[in-house]
């Protein structure tokens, strides 16, 4: 398993360690020193699946404190465009975001920690994701960013037309209205 930094402090990539042979492959999934050598002393409480088809964006979404939740991402079908917005005051990368490509062909995970906005639109016919949280779903601190929001400018690799989207992510807030309560920490978030 190797582990690579993003501009993003805190955000990381993890690319398995794969075994292929005649029969197929193997690699990891998940082993419990990934949060561990993530710096995060969390476990994870809750794993979450998604199926969307081509076209559905989902987020940006995030949870504000206590319940704020780091995610660890991968797509086990398909290919997303995924992208983590930093809503932690203080943080040298405030209101910045980043994007990068998931999907079954490249196994990469992708560990956000708590204070940035998730999501994703899928750019494959199908494409199923799984997230392994730190804190369990909480509705009454779940807030969404607009996905589309002229501030942060995230080029969306968009077929024809608009997105599909929940009604939540449609009356999103913008960046400058959303609510938040994320401070940064050097050392937490390293």
């Amino acid at each position: 398993m190797s582990i690579g930094s993003k501009r993003i402090n805190g955000v990381r990539l993890v690319e398995p360690r794969l075994f292929e042979d005649s029969r197929g492959y193997f690699y990891e999934g998940y082993n419990s020193r990934i949060l561990e050598d993530l710096g995060c002393e969390e476990t994870f409480v809750q794993e979450n699946i998604s199926g969307s088809r081509q076209g559905v964006l989902r987020g940006l979404h995030y949870q504000l404190d206590p319940c704020a939740q780091g995610k660890l991402v991968r797509v086990i079908r398909g290919e997303v465009f995924d992208v983590v917005v930093d809503l932690r005051s203080g943080s040298p990368a405030y209101g910045r975001w980043e994007s990068m490509i998931l999907s079954e062909g490249n196994r990469i995970r992708l560990w956000v920690p708590p204070g940035l906005a998730h999501g994703f639109l899928v750019v494959s016919e199908f494409a199923e994701v799984v997230y392994s949280v730190t804190r369990p779903y909480s509705p009454a601190h779940e807030r969404a960013l607009l996905w589309n929001d002229p501030d942060l400018a995230i080029p969306w690799p968009l077929p024809a037309g608009e997105p599909l989207l929940s009604e939540k992510d449609r009356r999103a807030a913008p960046f400058h209205e959303a609510e938040t309560n994320f401070v940064f920490c050097e050392r937490s978030h390293a």
